[in-house]
């Protein structure tokens, strides 16, 4: 049998340890681009499931737009009625 020694047993402890932190830092590196990756999917799926009617009306109707054309997608009335009795006007005075 061998016997554990202190240097060993160091030594096993900090690869242990530079393994933990390497995971770590490589997990800050790639957990946005991994979490983007799981979001589009989940996207596509949720979009097929439902027929992704919606998304194909929205796409024709962005291909016959112009680049910097500005869409007004709701014009307001036109022959709004006024309205004549609003209210009295009151002039403030102030008083020293």
């Amino acid at each position: 049998m061998q016997e554990a020694s202190l240097m060993g047993l160091l030594r096993t402890i900090l690869i242990i340890l530079l393994v933990w932190f390497g995971l770590r830092i490589l997990a800050r590196l790639f957990a946005p681009v991994l979490m983007k990756f799981v979001a589009k999917k989940a996207e596509e799926r949720f979009g097929q499931q439902f027929g992704g009617f919606q998304n194909q009306a929205q796409q024709r109707e962005e291909q016959k737009r112009k680049a910097g054309e500005t869409v007004i997608d709701k014009m307001p009335q036109q022959n709004k009625p006024s309205n004549e009795k609003v209210g009295e006007y009151i002039d403030f005075e102030e008083i020293d």
